[in-house]
C-alpha cells in the first residue's frame, strides 16, 4: 500500500530475526523511517544489509536493552540517524519455561530482566522525546501467556502479565501528552523460537502437529500477520486506541476445548 507510516521514526528491538524482522520490513514498505536493535550483532548486521534493499531511512545498532544506560546512548544515537524518535516498538523478548519450583534465580532474573526491566529502559529513554514533541506511539509486544498460562512455562506468563500492566499503566499516564501506548499479544508464530521448541521434543513433526490441531484454523500466524498489525498499531489509524491490547492467535484464546 505505502504511505501509512509517513513522517514515523521507529525503534525496533529484537529487530534482527522473527516478528522484529518482520516489522523492519512492513514498517519500511509503509515509508516509515527505522532503527533496528539487538544484542546479536552479527544477525542484526545481516538482516540490515537486506532491509537496506527495500530503501527509505535505516539505522542499526546492537545493544543490550537491559543497561538502561546503553539505552539512553542508543535512542540519542537514533535520533540523529533517523529523525527524532516518535514510535517504540518493544519486541526483544526471551522464553523462559520452567516449574515453578524449579525456577532458579538466574532464571527468573533472565526472564524479567529481558522481557520488562529491558522494555521499561526504552520506555522510559524515550517517553521524554514524545512529550517534548507533542505526542508519539508505543507499542509493546506481548503474548496470549500476558492473560493465559500453559503449564510448565513459568516465569514467563508472569513477566508478560506485568508487561501489560505496564501498558495499561503508561497509556493512562501519558494519555494527555498524546502518548498512546498499546500492546499487541501474538499467539503461537512461526518464528525460530517456536521451531526450537517443536525441536525438543523426541518427535519434533508431532509436536508441530499437536500445535496446529490446537487452533481453529489448523496453523499458525506467520510473522508477517503480526507485521501487519502493527502497522495499524502506529499509524495514525486508531488515534483513539490507547493503553489496550490486541490478540493475534487464530480464535485458540477463545476456543475452550480444543478439537
Amino acid at each position: 500500500m505505502g504511505g501509512r507510516l509517513q513522517g514515523k521514526h521507529i525503534l525496533i528491538t529484537g529487530a534482527a530475526q522473527g516478528i522484529g524482522l518482520a516489522m523492519a520490513k512492513a514498517f519500511l514498505r509503509e515509508d516509515a523511517a527505522v532503527f533496528l536493535v539487538d544484542r546479536d550483532a552479527a544477525l542484526l548486521a545481516k538482516s540490515a544489509k537486506e532491509l537496506q534493499s527495500i530503501g527509505g531511512r535505516l539505522g542499526y545498532l546492537p545493544a543490550d536493552i537491559t543497561d538502561a544506560g546503553t539505552i539512553t546512548t542508543l535512542v540519542a544515537q537514533a535520533n540523529e540517524e533517523i529523525g527524532q524518535l516518535n514510535a517504540l516498538v518493544n519486541n526483544a523478548g526471551v522464553n523462559v519455561f520452567a516449574e515453578p519450583l524449579e525456577t532458579t534465580d538466574e532464571l527468573w532474573n533472565r526472564c524479567f530482566d529481558i522481557n520488562l526491566k529491558g522494555a521499561w529502559n526504552c520506555c522510559k529513554a524515550v517517553l521524554p522525546g514524545l512529550i517534548e514533541q507533542g505526542g508519539g506511539v508505543i507499542l509493546n509486544i506481548a503474548s496470549t501467556h500476558a492473560f493465559t498460562i500453559i503449564p510448565h512455562t513459568f516465569p514467563y506468563p508472569l513477566a508478560k502479565h506485568a508487561l501489560l500492566g505496564m501498558t495499561k499503566s503508561l497509556g493512562l499516564e501519558y494519555a494527555a501528552h498524546n502518548i498512546r501506548v498499546n500492546a499487541l499479544a501474538p499467539g503461537y508464530v512461526s518464528t525460530q523460537k517456536v521451531i526450537d521448541y517443536w525441536n525438543g521434543f523426541a518427535d519434533p513433526e508431532a509436536a508441530k502437529a499437536e500445535t496446529m490441531k490446537l487452533h481453529p484454523g489448523g496453523r499458525i500466524a506467520t510473522p508477517e500477520e503480526i507485521a501487519m498489525a502493527a502497522v495499524f498499531m502506529i499509524s495514525d489509524e486508531c488515534p483513539f486506541m490507547n493503553a489496550t491490547c490486541l490478540t493475534i492467535d487464530g480464535g485458540l484464546g477463545v476456543l475452550q476445548h480444543p478439537a
